[in-house]
């Protein structure tokens, strides 16, 4: 006798830009707001896919590969949010890129999920280090630019932000292996200027 098993597949996702994420505790999908925040979502990318030089931590060259393969979620912050992009493994960093402050009265820490650039608290100060929260944080609206929303794995999320940790540092860093972009649906039409 047969049995017929029925795999639960996950909801086809809506066009637009994604950033898939895999970690040593599992995946997670955020969809990136390529319209709202283009210069910030255009830096993120070309790093994920090595497009875009920046400078090698032993070296100070600058380099052009991938820059998020094989790094750690270095910080976390319990109940609050998890950060990534550092090839040092800390927040202070420097991969000689910096991008433009792009605050939006509409893209706010509202929810959890939301895919923020880190920076030194000046202007201008974000390049490559991003984090993601677990929780609502509006004391960081128009200080840190959201550039995407975590749409597919947020138990993954939530799981790295359970580790344990000492002074914001894990114990045991969960892995970043790569930042995968992917795009469902056409590109979105290019604004022609006049």
């Amino acid at each position: 006798m047969l049995t017929a098993v029925l795999c639960a597949q996950e909801p086809q996702l809506p066009d637009g830009l994604y950033a898939v994420f895999a970690t040593s505790e599992g995946d997670f999908t955020a969809k990136l707001y390529e319209k709202d925040t283009p210069l910030t979502v255009q830096n993120f990318v070309a790093l994920a896919q090595g497009a875009k030089p920046w400078k090698n931590p032993k070296t100070h060259a600058m380099v052009r590969r991938p820059l998020y393969d094989n790094l750690t979620f270095h910080r976390v912050v319990s109940g609050e949010m998890i950060q990534a992009g550092s090839a040092t493994g800390t927040t202070a960093f420097d991969c000689g890129v910096s991008v433009r402050d792009e605050f939006l009265p509409g893209l706010m820490f509202d929810r959890a999920g939301k895919l923020a650039m880190a920076n030194s608290g000046s202007p201008g100060s974000g390049g490559c280090q991003f984090f993601i929260t677990v929780s609502p944080m509006r004391s960081w609206d128009n200080k840190y630019a959201v550039f995407g929303l975590v749409v597919r794995g947020m138990d993954v999320v939530e799981r790295i932000n359970h580790a344990p940790v000492r002074d914001e540092k894990p114990l045991a860093p969960v892995k970043l292996a790569s930042v995968t972009i992917m795009r469902i649906g056409p590109e979105p039409p290019v604004k022609r200027k006049r």
